[in-house]
């Protein structure tokens, strides 16, 4: 993988800078993340997701997920085997692993099934209603006058609301 260079976004941005962290931090984890599992992303819906891992070989009770501060962790811890096995071949891995996803800010997850030696791990991105767009509306209103301000909407109707009780 290419090394970016983010010192000039370091320089002629305001702002950005946790945006830039985590773009170098992505690029030198990436680099030292073995293979081991394999894994697909999929994009479920038009807020969801779901990782599903194969993790042939692996019990449910060998097998832990963990969320901290946006960032998913699944990890698999085989215990050691008691007695001495004589493989001839041994193309199924079963060693312990851990892997890291990034998630972006108000993803959570909200399910974890094993079927078939597959992780499945269902994630959402739920928008706060504070950051969801709104719409504003208009009110018609009387021209401002020198040194009066306009009234907000709510004193504007507590206004007409007097008027009309008298």
């Amino acid at each position: 993988m290419r090394n970016l260079d983010l010192s000039p976004l370091y320089r002629s941005a305001i702002g950005f800078d946790r945006l830039a962290s985590l773009l170098d931090t992505m690029n030198t984890s990436e680099q030292n993340q073995p293979a081991y599992p394999p894994y697909n992303i999929e994009l479920t819906g038009e807020d969801a997701y779901r990782i599903s891992m194969a993790v042939a070989g692996f019990d449910q009770s060998e097998l832990d997920i963990q969320v901290e501060q946006n960032r998913l962790t699944v990890s698999g811890k085989k215990p050691a085997e008691e007695g001495k096995r004589n493989f001839l071949h041994r193309g199924i891995a079963a060693r312990n692993f851990e892997r890291r996803f990034q998630l972006a800010d108000h993803v959570r997850v909200t399910d974890a099934q094993l079927s078939n030696g597959l992780l499945h791990i269902e994630l959402v991105r739920e928008i706060p209603e504070a950051m969801k767009p709104r719409k504003v509306e208009i009110s018609s209103g009387n021209l401002l006058q020198a040194g009066q301000s306009e009234p907000s909407g709510a004193q504007a109707q507590s206004a007409r609301a007097d008027e009309q009780a008298a």
